[in-house]
């Protein structure tokens, strides 16, 4: 179809909504349509337009006076190629003027959050600056190596941790012989002893435990581990 075919029978879309096209001329309308996109677009935009000529009337009443657009249009009627075309030109400006208004709102509402944005990042920016940074005092912490027992190959370390509570006990250590379980004792100065942890055998020999004692870290003399028969494989001494 050439562009002048195409040209003609668009401007046949606003006679083909207000029904005023013959047989001939809405057969081809209704073919061309079919494989059109623009058009059937355009017409999509046009459908309200005869219930709009419709009410005009009621239009020109309420506003005591003739329209500017003239006297309404009966549907069946055959209108001119002028008023077609001036229909579509008024429907193309009004979709223009909508969709920048559109686009004017989206901006200053995009405007109002990026000004929003850059002042409350100012504020914590200047915030931080005003403030001096917060150092938390560093736990006292207390690290005791495992002496291995005769016979035990044991290695490793116990980390001591101050609670209210007591003392946590973080265990890293290797080389594990023997069947599991394994425990992990604390004993303080008065000869008590304290069940921190418990865990099985592991295939490598190597174990990263972390247990607790009510046994507060001023206390505690030394941290045994002991296999399932009670045999004490290695002792970390607090000194």
């Amino acid at each position: 179809m050439s562009n002048s075919e195409h040209d003609e029978l668009r401007r046949l879309l606003g006679g083909y909504l207000l029904g005023g096209l013959d047989e001939a001329d809405t057969d081809r309308l209704d073919a061309h349509l079919r494989d059109c996109d623009d058009c059937r677009g355009e017409l999509d935009i046009l459908a309200p337009v005869p219930e709009l000529l419709q009410r005009l009337p009621e239009t020109v009443r309420a506003n005591g006076g003739p329209s500017a657009a003239g006297p309404a249009l009966a549907i069946g009627t055959r209108p001119s190629p002028e008023r077609i075309e001036g229909l579509l030109r008024r429907m193309r400006a009004e979709k223009s003027r909508t969709q920048r208004l559109a686009r004017v709102r989206w901006l200053a509402a995009a405007a109002v959050v990026l000004v929003a944005v850059a002042i409350g990042f100012g504020v914590i920016t200047a915030d931080r600056g005003q403030r001096q940074p917060q150092v938390l005092p560093s736990p006292e912490l207390v690290t005791a190596r495992f002496e291995s027992a005769a016979g035990s190959g044991l290695s490793g370390q116990a980390v001591l941790t101050p609670k209210t509570w007591g003392v946590s006990v973080s265990l890293d250590v290797s080389r594990l012989e023997g069947d599991g379980p394994f425990v992990c004792q604390v004993h303080n100065y008065g000869g008590q002893i304290e069940q921190a942890a418990v865990w099985g055998p592991t295939p490598s020999g190597n174990a990263k435990v972390i247990g607790a004692s009510s046994i507060q870290l001023p206390n505690v003399s030394s941290v045994a581990i002991a296999d399932r028969q009670g045999h004490v494989l290695g002792t970390a001494y607090l000194n």
